[in-house]
């Protein structure tokens, strides 16, 4: 069959390797020519950035040749999962940008497991085994030694039966019976060692009720749930690569139950197993993850220091540059630890296209320009985005431009003065020009002239300066050159007062997986020891005292803004007009 004529499909691109098979398999006419994926995530938690890339794969491959992808939740632990979680999931793959065809849970299937489960006890193929997990784990041997059969093995099918609906009464005891594939102990794979397929858990779920006390294992229900969906192609992380076996004879266990044996090879979900996203000084674990908000290091899953992807879109990553940096790494069957730096280029890059320009000023210094006169002020134009340009390439104007309010008093970076300067300091100093950004080139007072004050404490409170009339864009003196650079400013008659945090990395080394292993494994440190040696103390830095421009503060929650020579910062929801506030979500520079 040939392969669908999708303008993505053929867009001249290396394809990975996902890719090569999905179309070595479209050419063979394998599943009648179909492409069906699936996003199965556990609604026990928030999505995280290394689920972005699996998201962008899921849906990406779908679309690439002309496919279907759903959403399906597996919901087989009703003690860690919440409607919360389920919708926070919608959300972030909507704000990704992707779009499921049909949603789908895992307990949806709760019966016709239940079914095929009994009819493999039927068939000889699975029993109930009354030991406890530790004995289990014990009889499975190791990787070189054969395990050990149950006791239970062998139990009649008429008494497995019965105490397999003992186990849905809700009278079981959970730990005490569960029902195991009868498959081979001494099989080199470890998972094929007579897996368990149900548990007892008497726990209400979500969706169901109390309708069910057992509930099936993982590697019992995704494949099945894959299958009876129509997927073609499960992609899954490297962790499954052992679990694939398993996943195909489940698969053809259920086939044959269903009578549907012919041309088995042909018409069957494939399982294909790609690398997991690694940053470094990120920790992706929803359980480490969950740790730090049920501890209070963090103020939810939000937080946008976290790794969450409600996270970046809070600190203001865009989905564009996220999906930027996943495809720009992508997929391959090695792990590897991407360079945090990698994702905030990537994060840059596409902000500076679609930032708008503002100023604000983080650590304030009153100008005075004395021979600006008293009480007046002047509307000048400010373009929102230079970046954004027409056809022809040149900046946009209309539409792209706002009002700033200039008057006789000013607030710069404290930075940007210095009152004995350097030899190469090309910012303000006594005697020396600069230019506003905007505005006109202005002079701070040579050192006869009283060129600013000072506090008791030394510190430089009001710097005086005088202006050129005739330096303002579109005026005679507009392209006069100076030595001095073009700082940013805000007028002290309006400017709005803001709160502007400032985000470093949560952890201070470099993989905190890996170091979180060796300090409980080699030094002995429990787990909250361990991560209190990892992280960085410094990760947040409140500013109280920064001044926005009017334009600034009305902007909603989550618009994209360059803070003009400092860096990208976005507008947190907790942002009002009267106390806005602001997050830093990269630098300008690494």
């Amino acid at each position: 069959m040939p392969i669908p004529t999708n303008p993505e499909a053929t867009e001249k691109r290396s394809l990975n390797f996902i890719e090569q098979k999905v179309e070595k398999d479209l050419a063979e006419g394998k599943n009648g020519g179909r492409v069906q994926t699936r996003f199965p995530p556990e609604p026990n938690g928030y999505l995280h950035i290394g689920h972005a890339k699996a998201i962008a794969l899921d849906f990406g491959i779908a679309k690439r040749y002309g496919g279907t992808c759903n959403l399906r939740f597996d919901d087989t632990n009703p003690m860690k999962e919440d409607t919360e979680y389920i919708e926070s999931i919608e959300h972030d793959i909507q704000w990704l940008g992707f779009q499921w065809d049909h949603v789908y849970y895992a307990s949806d299937y709760f019966q016709e497991l239940w079914d095929f489960a009994v009819w493999l006890i039927k068939q000889g193929r699975a029993y109930i085994d009354e030991q406890s997990a530790e004995v289990i784990a014990q009889q499975k041997g190791t990787t070189t030694k054969a395990g050990t059969n149950s006791p239970f093995r062998d139990r009649p099918v008429e008494e497995n039966l019965r105490l397999f609906e003992f186990m849905n009464s809700g009278q079981a005891t959970p730990g005490t019976l569960v029902l195991r594939a009868k498959i081979d102990m001494a099989h080199p794979n470890m998972l094929f060692r007579d897996p368990l397929l149900y548990r007892v858990m008497n726990i209400p779920h979500l969706r169901t009720g109390n309708r069910w006390n057992a509930y099936p294992m993982y590697d019992f229900t995704h494949g099945q749930s894959d299958y009876l969906e129509g997927v073609t192609h499960s992609l899954c992380t490297l962790e499954f690569v052992e679990h694939r076996p398993l996943y195909d004879l489940f698969v053809t266990w259920m086939k044959e139950w269903k009578g549907e044996t012919a041309d088995i090879e042909d018409n069957r979900p494939r399982q294909t197993e790609f690398n997991k996203l690694n940053l470094n000084y990120i920790l992706l674990s929803k359980r480490n993850l969950r740790a730090l908000v049920t501890d209070g290091l963090v103020s939810g899953w939000d937080d946008p220091r976290m790794p969450t992807i409600c996270g970046f879109r809070r600190r203001g990553y865009s989905p564009e540059s996220i999906l930027k940096f996943i495809d720009k790494i992508g997929y391959t069957t090695y792990d590897a630890l991407n360079e945090m730096a990698l994702l905030e280029s990537a994060v840059r890059d596409d902000l500076n296209t679609r930032a708008t320009r503002v100023s604000a000023v983080l650590d304030p210094v009153r100008v005075v320009i004395t021979n600006y006169p008293e009480g007046q002020t002047e509307q000048l134009t400010a373009i929102d985005n230079p970046e954004l340009r027409d056809a022809e390439g040149n900046t946009i104007m209309e539409g792209n431009t706002h009002s700033v309010e200039f008057g006789r008093e000013l607030w710069i970076e404290r930075d940007d003065f210095m009152a004995v300067p350097e030899k190469k300091f090309m910012r303000l100093a006594p005697g020396k020009e600069v230019r506003l950004k905007n505005a006109y080139i202005i002079k701070c007072n040579d050192e006869g002239e009283h060129p600013f004050d000072l506090d008791s404490d030394g510190r430089v409170t009001t710097i005086y300066c005088t202006y050129d009339p005739e330096s303002r864009s579109g005026l005679p003196g507009a392209n006069r050159k100076i030595k001095g650079k073009t700082l940013h400013w805000v007028g002290c008659h309006n400017a709005v007062k803001a709160e502007v945090r400032l985000y470093d990395r949560l952890w201070k080394v470099e993989n905190p997986r890996d170091e979180l292993a060796r300090l409980q494994d080699e030094e002995g440190l429990s787990y909250a020891e361990a991560r209190a040696q990892m992280l960085n103390p410094d990760n947040l830095h409140v500013m109280n005292g920064c001044y926005i421009e009017p334009f600034a503060a009305t902007m909603p929650a989550l618009s994209y803004l360059q803070f003009q020579r400092i860096g990208y910062f976005n507008v947190d929801p907790d942002s009002t007009p009267d106390h806005p506030v602001f997050n830093r979500t990269v630098g300008l520079k690494s």
